[in-house]
This record gives C-alpha cells, sequence and structure tokens, in this order.
C-alpha cells in the first residue's frame, strides 16, 4: 500500500511539472524558480536518503555537491570533454569521495558521523580557495567561471532560454527520484531500513550494517554530485557561495517538512521552501528567522512532515471512497 501511495505521488508531481511550462513559459524568472527547485529537491531527497531511510547521521551532503560541480566544470572548461560525460565523471568523482569518507565514517556512531561529515563540507572552503585550489584550477575565491553549458545531440543550450534547461533537470531529477524509489522497495532497501529501526535484530539476521551504509553513502553521493554538475553547467559558474550556511539550512528545513524517511516528502519540501525563499527575498536577512520559526512550528504540529499527513489522512480516505462505493453497490 505504502509503495503504491508513494509510486502514485510521484508519477503525479511528474505529470504536473511535465505540464507547467505550459503555464510559465514566458516567465524567465519563473521557470528559473522551477530549474532550482528541481536541483535542491534532488539533493534533499539524496540526503533523506542516507538520514531519513538509512539512518546515517551525515552533513556532508553540500560537500558531494560541490565536489561534483567543480569536478565536472573544471573538466569541462580545462579538458574540453562533453558537458553530459562532466555530469556523470562529476557524479563519480562525488561517489568515490563519498565512499572514501564513509569508510572510517562508517565505523563511528550517531552524532560522531555528522562531526566527520561537516569536517569535509568545512575542508573544502579554504582548500577551493587556497594557493593550491588556485593551481588546480578552482578558481580560488573568484569561483569557477565560464562553464560551458550542456549539449545534447549537437543542440547547445542558451542561458536565455529555459524551457531546455527545465526538462533537462527534470529529467535528472526523476531519474534520481526513480533509483531511490526502487531501491528502498527492494530488499537491498528493507535491509538498511530494518538496521535503522531495529539494528540488533537486523544484525542477527546476517545483515552486514557497513556494507549496506557504504552503498547507501556511494548511491547518494553520486546523485548529488551529478546534480550538483548539472548546476554548474546551468549557471555557468560555480563558488564557494554553495557550501554556504543559507543554502544548507534551507535544504534542512526541506527535510523537515517534507518528513524525513517519507518519499518523496523531501522533493515536495523543495519546491515549497525554494518558493517560499524567492517570496521572502524583500524581507532580507529575517528570512532564515522565519525559516528558523517554521522549523519548529513544523516539529510541533507536522513531526512527520506533510507526507506524514498524507500517510495518516489517506486510509480513512481510502475507507470513505469503499464506503461510497458500497453504498452504489447496493442501490
Amino acid at each position: 500500500m505504502k509503495m503504491r501511495r508513494e509510486g502514485s505521488t510521484l508519477l503525479t508531481l511528474l505529470f504536473v511539472l511535465l505540464l507547467l511550462p505550459i503555464f510559465s513559459h514566458g516567465n524567465q524568472y519563473i521557470m528559473h524558480t522551477l530549474i532550482m527547485c528541481l536541483i535542491w529537491a534532488v539533493v534533499a531527497v539524496g540526503w533523506d536518503f542516507m538520514m531519513g531511510y538509512a539512518g546515517i547521521f551525515t552533513f556532508g551532503q553540500f560537500a558531494f555537491f560541490a565536489i561534483g560541480a567543480y569536478g565536472s566544470g573544471m573538466l569541462t572548461l580545462y579538458l574540453g570533454i562533453s558537458p553530459l560525460l562532466g555530469i556523470l565523471i562529476g557524479g563519480i568523482l562525488a561517489s568515490v569521495v563519498g565512499i572514501v569518507v564513509g569508510i572510517p565514517c562508517l565505523r563511528l556512531t550517531g552524532t560522531y558521523i555528522a562531526l566527520v561529515t561537516f569536517a569535509l563540507h568545512l575542508i573544502l572552503v579554504p582548500l577551493i580557495n587556497s594557493d593550491l585550489g588556485r593551481s588546480i584550477g578552482t578558481g580560488s575565491t573568484r569561483g569557477l567561471l565560464d562553464i560551458p553549458p550542456l549539449t545534447v545531440a549537437g543542440y547547445n543550450f542558451s542561458f536565455a532560454d529555459k524551457i531546455p534547461w527545465y526538462y533537462a533537470a527534470l529529467v535528472i531529477s526523476f531519474l534520481s527520484f526513480f533509483i531511490i524509489y526502487k531501491i528502498t522497495h527492494s530488499s537491498f532497501g528493507l535491509a538498511f531500513v530494518a538496521l535503522r529501526d531495529a539494528e540488533p535484530f537486523a544484525k542477527s539476521l546476517g545483515v552486514d550494517e557497513y556494507k549496506y551504509k557504504l552503498i547507501v553513502f556511494g548511491i547518494s553521493a553520486f546523485l548529488t554530485g551529478a546534480i550538483g554538475a548539472f548546476y554548474a553547467h546551468y549557471t555557468g559558474a560555480v563558488s564557494t557561495r554553495i557550501l554556504g550556511l543559507d543554502i544548507f539550512l534551507l535544504v534542512m528545513v526541506m527535510l523537515v517538512l517534507g518528513g524525513m524517511g517519507k518519499f518523496p516528502g523531501a522533493a515536495i519540501g523543495a519546491f515549497i521552501v525554494t518558493f517560499l525563499n524567492e517570496f521572502l527575498r524583500p524581507v532580507g536577512g529575517y528570512r532564515l528567522f522565519i525559516f528558523g520559526a517554521i522549523v519548529v512550528l513544523a516539529i510541533v504540529l507536522v513531526p512527520e512532515g506533510l507526507m506524514g499527513v498524507v500517510d495518516s489522512v489517506s486510509p480513512s480516505i481510502s475507507r470513505a471512497f469503499k464506503r461510497i462505493r458500497g453504498a452504489r453497490d447496493v442501490r
């Protein structure tokens, strides 16, 4: 039942997003915001995959995003490889780093994993901005500029036309969502959910905690790195601002609001928070205060997020429809 409900929610979301450009294609600002919604949705769902499903308390998601962005940007800018291949390699680079960090990290527990992964996040900024970063072509404090746009089957994407970028982002994001959806509803997904909810019992059945969690680390890092690479080609520039605390907190709000471990709640939370963030731009620095208040209210009023509310009311709605159907059959 849960698998069917999550699948139908995902298909409904896809159907709506496929049609949105019909109504907003003339508004470049709205189209840009929708593209950013899809980008942050992948980051949020990938993070939820680790924290909400596998129970790995990590703060390294934006480090993988930055590694994918800088990796693809530098490869296409300096070596001339195609942006599509750059996106794939960016994801692989992030995955390799994720696995390397995960090997010692996953031998720790709880908050210690969070500290180690957040240390990776913090280390990247001075590393990118250092003389070493400048020597390998990160652009240092100036950032990496003039990253080439996507080229698909001879078609060159233009920064002025958002529609092709939107559908490219839609394809990448829904491929990511589908991968996570299939994994979480497979025997593999059942194993790491069992480790999250009943670790001693799962281990007694022979589930290898270290192996499963390391694979989750690698998959999440790959998807996050790939969408980070797409972000670099979409914006044409990347800097250490993507490792800033404001973006980090916004994605965390997406997780809490959508519902951790409630697929595709993080994606829905990404759309709500991204648009709300744009709406609140006039209030400047008070935005983070408002989002902090939203997190507190969400934890108090809807502790399992918006998808938790959907999960709780959907059985009642189903029973009501069955009663209505039964009454019609009697007539």
